[in-house]
């Protein structure tokens, strides 16, 4: 058979259609087309977006049903071979659609309606058909070559630079275009202008200046401030055919602020001898994970910075990961003051239109280094080596929602393909990292001293059983008030954690004890002052405060727990004088409102930092010297079997805010369980004791890292419904799994009803399962091909951050 075929996976998530489909290659497009790139074709009556994942001479599909391709999108793949090879291994190992593993590694801006424009970059040496499709305009549109049949010639322009391709986002996000003026390059032009303009002087003026930049491309300001002339100078002048102005592609800045550029700093014996380990195995190009576990302050960042220099060096990429997007505009900082404009940013933070211009950067070849969270480690990049996870036992690590990956595992398998180590580093890894460390998997490299060698802060335990005996009501404990008195008399600055948002927890009636709760889910409504709304923060159902109660229509309605809007207001009564900052998911809502918080800090604005999470780590503040925790046990009764681990974790991260610089810091942590391990541990960051203390009761429990946990989640609007094919999973697995395999459940999750459906879960234990994969991929069969017309919604993760 003489023409081509193309595989092309459609964008359609259904389990008849997850394969890829033959298509006709028309004939005037055989040699423009490429592995990787988007094109649109006919399936059933419309015509839909699709990838091409192969390409083919032979086809089993009988000739006069093989439908052709009806529009190509990309004349430069936007996925490359690595990416197309990681989508099926995506696919398998999390168990997902392989359209879903393509779509999520491009940015949302390629998932819209576009257009393609072809702009002329040189005019001299242009065959005539093209010349005759561009006029005297600078571009044309990419249908127009089609239309004329130009595809293959149009190829071999791109490739020669004569002209350029780009991609018009109709719907989310468009290239950025300014107005420029183009300088004429035939000087004939600019004389015959200057012989009409004798009486016009400024006219005059800017046209001899024209002379000495002929041909240049030139923003109208420039001109009119080197000329000193008006802008109706210079458009009079364009029109008497000196210039023109055009429309110049300019990429979004997504930076809101100047860095100077800073060197290398003198590392200590620690950090060169973990930087030594890494570079060597850059240079033998080894595809090895190291985890580096080092205290807080201990300058991990550093050894990050110089080795990614030395990829830079070999001509290299790096991506660097961060956990929160609070966490970027710092870092993203410091890598830009060591490397400029080699630097790109990837999260949730920018505009479609950003995190379209910042991919295309790194697809262009512009940056060789990326800094972003959890979906920066599919930045198109295609020599990479070096990839970080920063704080690498962070659940934000993990994504949700199908494909259900982990960033870890994904910079695993890419640093394999390229032959590249990988750094994760933290001051408190994951129990998992830590035990494959261990035993070997891993290089385990240790910081044991901060940077520059500055004690730990002390810590102090403030045991609130004990507050409120001695009558102390308030949510701050005596020692506390008092270091914060002591700060604000000294002028230096603290960092206030709370485990959570909103201004208190739940309201309730103190008559009959009913708690609001959310009509579409089974949890409390959270009550946030400045509104004077109740919200649920799983499904974003809100309400007016009630004054009396819905039960029992008493008015004895009232506030409990404690949100960072209502240590806010007891910070300002018992410290009048204090400048509060508040950091959490409300008053961050708006753009780049983390980096002003963080800047207004960071300048000596404020004295109290107060927040939730995002402030618990990778925070510099040299003037911080006291850090409050104010309610530890949030995260440790949770249930679920890394509540003490997660309690930990955060409880060493934020202490480690305190003291980094020549100040001596103090940390104070608030609980009602002084004597839990996790607690007694945080407080000196001692991380080994820890690591043994909890390993020993995962292993008792038999929990990872001893065991591997498949969560399977099922879901209707019927509570009945819901547990009957709950039952009947958790039957179909026992019936089809090895005797090696622990079925626990079915059982409610542990939010029991959310966006008004019940959920039940299965949990599956097991250390080795070689049929798990395939018995989960006939399950999902099962599901969509019966289940799903029931209503029914199921879920498989198989790494839950929650269970």
């Amino acid at each position: 058979m003489s023409f081509l075929i193309a595989e092309v996976i459609v964008d359609v998530s259904t389990y008849h259609v997850d394969r890829p489909f033959d298509y006709q290659v028309p004939l005037e497009w055989v040699n423009v087309i490429e592995l990787g790139c988007r094109v649109k074709v006919p399936f059933g009556p419309r015509n839909v977006l699709g990838f091409i994942v192969g390409l083919k001479k032979e086809t089993d599909v009988p000739l006069n049903k093989l439908k052709a391709i009806t529009q190509i999108l990309d004349m430069e793949p936007v996925l490359t071979e690595e990416m197309l090879l990681m989508a099926k291994w995506l696919k398998n190992n999390t168990i997902c659609y392989e359209i879903d593993a393509l779509q999520v590694m491009l940015p949302s801006a390629l998932r819209a309606k576009y257009e393609k424009i072809i702009k002329l970059q040189q005019s001299q040496s242009l065959p005539e058909e093209v010349q005759y499709i561009f006029g005297k305009r600078q571009q044309a549109n990419f249908k127009e070559f089609e239309r004329a049949g130009l595809l293959p010639l149009l190829k071999q322009l791109v490739a020669e630079s004569i002209v350029s391709i780009e991609n018009v986002v109709k719907q989310q996000g468009n290239v950025k275009e300014i107005r420029m003026v183009q300088i004429t390059e035939d000087q004939q032009l600019v004389e015959q202008a200057l012989e009409q303009s004798k009486r016009a002087v400024k006219q005059r003026l800017l046209l001899q200046w024209m002379c000495q930049h002929l041909g240049e491309i030139l923003s109208p300001q420039h001109i009119c401030e080197e000329t000193g002339v008006s802008i109706s100078v210079l458009e009079a002048v364009i029109e008497k055919g000196a210039a023109q102005f055009i429309q110049e592609e300019v990429f979004r800045d997504p930076f809101t602020k100047k860095v100077s550029r800073t060197q290398a700093l003198q590392l200590t014996e620690e950090q060169r001898g973990a930087l030594q380990a890494i570079t060597t195995a850059i240079e033998q190009q080894q595809a090895q994970t190291f985890l580096l576990h080092g205290v807080t302050g201990s300058g991990k960042t550093e050894v990050y910075l110089q080795a990614i220099q030395k990829v830079l060096d070999e001509g290299k990429e790096a991506i660097m990961l961060v956990p929160e997007i609070s966490l970027t505009p710092q870092m993203t900082e410091r890598f830009r003051s060591r490397f400029g404009e080699m630097v790109a940013v990837m999260h949730s933070g920018l505009s479609v239109g950003e995190k379209y211009d910042e991919w295309r950067k790194i697809q262009q070849g512009k940056v060789k280094v990326v800094v972003g969270a959890r979906s920066a480690i599919f930045a198109p990049f295609t020599n990479i080596g070096l990839i970080i996870l920063d704080e690498e036992h962070e659940s934000t690590y993990k994504q949700e929602d199908s494909p259900r990956y982990h960033a870890r595992d994904v910079a695993i398998w890419r640093s394999e393909f390229y032959k590249c180590p990988i750094i994760l580093g933290s001051a408190t890894p994951a129990l998992e990292s830590f035990a494959r460390a261990k035993k070997g998997v891993y290089t385990l490299l240790s910081l044991t001293q901060r940077a520059l060698h500055q004690a730990l802060p002390t810590v102090f335990i403030a045991d609130m059983r004990e507050e409120l005996r001695q009558g102390n009501r308030s949510m701050f404990s005596e020692s506390l008030a008092e270091a914060i008195r002591i700060r604000l008399e000294k002028k230096e600055q603290m960092v206030l954690f709370l485990n959570r948002r909103g201004y208190s927890s739940f309201v309730l009636c103190r008559d009959c004890g009913t708690v609001v709760q959310c009509p579409n889910c089974d949890i409390s409504l959270t009550y946030h002052r400045t509104t004077e709304k109740l919200k649920c923060h799983y499904c974003g159902y809100e309400e007016s405060v009630p004054k009396i109660c819905p039960q029992c229509q008493s008015d004895h309605i009232r506030y409990f727990g404690t949100g960072t809007q209502k240590v806010e207001e007891e910070l300002f009564k018992l410290f009048p004088e204090a400048r509060v900052l508040r950091m959490d998911v409300d008053t961050t809502k708006h753009k780049g409102a983390h980096e002003e918080i963080l800047d207004t800090f960071g300048a000596g604005h404020a004295d109290i930092l107060l927040g939730t999470q995002m402030i618990a780590k990778g925070l510099d503040f040299p003037n911080i010297t006291l850090v409050g925790v104010l309610s530890a046990d949030t995260s440790l009764h949770l249930p679920d079997y890394r509540a003490a681990e997660r309690t930990f974790q955060l409880l060493t991260q934020v202490s480690g805010r305190a003291g980094r610089h020549d100040k001596p810091g103090e940390v104070i942590i608030q609980t009602y369980t002084p004597e839990h391990y996790a607690i007694e541990l945080a407080k000196t960051q001692e991380y080994e004791p820890f690591y043994e203390r909890e390993m020993f009761l995962r292993r008792r429990s038999s929990y990872p890292p001893y065991y591997f946990v498949a969560l399977i989640q099922l879901s209707h609007e019927d509570v009945m419904m819901a547990a009957e094919y709950a039952g009947r999973v958790a039957d179909w697995l026992r019936g089809n799994l090895s005797n090696q395999v622990a079925i626990i459940g079915p059982t409610t999750a542990s939010i029991a009803r959310l966006q008004n459906r019940y959920r039940y879960q299965c949990l599956i234990k097991y250390k080795i399962e070689p049929n798990l994969i395939p018995v989960l991929q006939r399950l999902l069969a099962m599901y969509r091909a019966e289940w799903i017309k029931q209503g029914i919604l199921m879920t498989v993760d198989l790494d839950p951050s929650t269970i």
